[in-house]
Order: structure tokens, then sequence, then C-alpha cells
């Protein structure tokens, strides 16, 4: 039998309609792999996550993972961790970590979030 993951908290923005549809996408793609994954809704958290040493304004912008051993990733490193863990998605982590691919990633998940939050009127 298979060890069971580390647990791993999810700073994702509640507010924000795509990020709650990615993570219900998310846990139905993970299904008893996703077990281990406690989702955090940022919106309203700004104490907790300056405690946590989390910038609200970056976790606005990016996606933060905390590990189980308490280190925090962010953007499309966050991404990687939280793909990892599910075998449908391993090969997508995999792939978004690629140097060039990940350059050309991070740009543009960057400037689709600015968007969004633009058109929102939350920036």
């Amino acid at each position: 039998m298979a060890e069971r993951e580390e647990r791993i908290t999810v700073y994702y923005d509640g507010a924000c309609p795509r990020c709650v549809r990615d993570r219900a996408q998310y846990e139905r793609l993970a299904g008893e792999a996703g077990e281990d994954t406690c989702w955090v809704d940022i919106t309203g958290r700004d104490a907790e996550l300056h405690a946590l040493g989390i910038d609200p304004d970056t976790a606005l912008r990016e996606l933060h993972v905390r590990d189980g051993e308490g280190r925090v990733r962010r953007e499309l490193d966050a991404y990687i961790v939280l793909m990892a863990r599910v075998p449908r998605l391993r090969p997508l982590a995999w792939l978004i970590g690629l140097p060039g691919l990940r350059t050309l990633l991070s740009r543009w998940y960057r400037a689709s979030v600015l968007r969004r939050l633009r058109a929102e009127r939350r920036l």
C-alpha cells in the first residue's frame, strides 16, 4: 500500500469564479488523492496570510501552496506541487516545469490574472 502524501494547504481566490471552478475540477480529478489537500479562501484573511509570510496582494495574483514541511510555493511552483499529487495531472505538472515553457506560461499566467482582476475592478 502506498504511503499517504503529506497534507498541503492551497490558498486560492474564492471570489474568483474561475478559481472556484478550477478547484472543483481539481477535486473531481484528484478523487481520493485530493483528500490531503486543504483549501483556504484568501478573501478577508490578510492578517492570517501575513502571519504565514504571504503578502495578501501577491496571494491575489498568484496561487500559493504550503507543503507538509511548511514551505510556501507560489505561482507555477504551486501548481506543480498541486498537480504532481494526482496521477492524471502529473504529466502536466512535468510539462509546465520545463524551463522554456515555464517562462512563457508564467508570463501568460500573470497577464491573464491581471486582466481578470482589472475586469473585476479588484485591482
